[in-house]
């Protein structure tokens, strides 16, 4: 250990180590459940939506041909466009992931998950998510749809996560956001190559076609191993 580091330790009350404690011990349970598969397709998306809304349907035949692809399916783990997914994949007899979260309306894991794992921290629980992924889907959701949404373009944006393909389902809810984008590209407040991280559409063969086309990685390979940032390769 540097000296430096030693140093700091020393100032770190017994609060800071304990909480330090805890969140190293939740990143690492969700850094072990995800090597355990080889990384799968991650779908985000409102746990408030009825399983015979239209967009639950869609997740859920998603769903079934991700499984019939041979692909995992991974989501947050509860009730909504996440259990629809998750029961479309589980039918099939795929790899349902669900990495869940304790919430102070205790969501419940549904049941079609072959895999779970709850959370206690938000930021353990997205990282997670993240690495799990080859391809990430967005379905319409509320605050914590759009907060992973808008970390994973950032992060993309900024190179610190390898890019990958990103859609969002449902053209007709999107437009909302694809004209806020806009408004931003015209005030240069990202630039054109940042449009071309997402592709909104209605089309599930779509993700489908990019998930066959990455292919079936092994359990002991991950895309983020021997990944390097972008700002940690311009000051070598």
């Amino acid at each position: 250990m540097l000296k430096l580091e030693e140093e700091l330790l020393k100032k770190l009350s017994v609060a800071d180590l304990e909480r330090a404690n805890a969140y190293a011990k939740d990143l690492g349970r969700g850094l072990q459940i995800i090597r355990s598969f080889p990384q799968g397709v991650t779908i985000f998306g409102s746990a408030r939506l009825p399983q015979d809304d239209k967009y639950c349907q869609l997740s859920y035949k998603l769903g079934g041909l991700l499984a019939q692809n041979g692909h995992a399916v991974v989501t947050g783990g509860g009730p909504g466009i996440m259990e629809a997914a998750s029961h479309g994949a589980y039918e099939i007899g795929g790899r349902t992931i669900g990495l869940n979260i304790t919430l102070k309306h205790e969501q419940q894991p549904n049941p079609y998950l072959t895999d779970c794992l709850t959370f206690e921290y938000f930021f353990a629980r997205k990282v997670s998510l993240a690495m799990a992924s080859k391809v990430f889907v967005f379905f319409p959701g509320g605050f914590g749809t759009m907060d992973e949404l808008s970390e994973i373009l950032c992060l993309m944006q900024e190179e610190k996560m390898p890019k990958m393909p990103v859609f969002l389902i449902g053209k007709s809810y999107w437009k909302a956001f694809d004209k806020i984008i806009g408004k931003m590209l015209v005030m240069k407040l990202i630039n054109i190559k940042d449009t071309e991280i997402f592709t909104i559409t209605d089309d599930l063969n779509a993700v489908i076609e990019a998930a066959n086309k990455i292919g079936h990685p092994k359990i002991s390979e991950n895309f983020y191993d021997g990944f390097r940032e972008a700002s940690s390769i311009a000051t070598k």
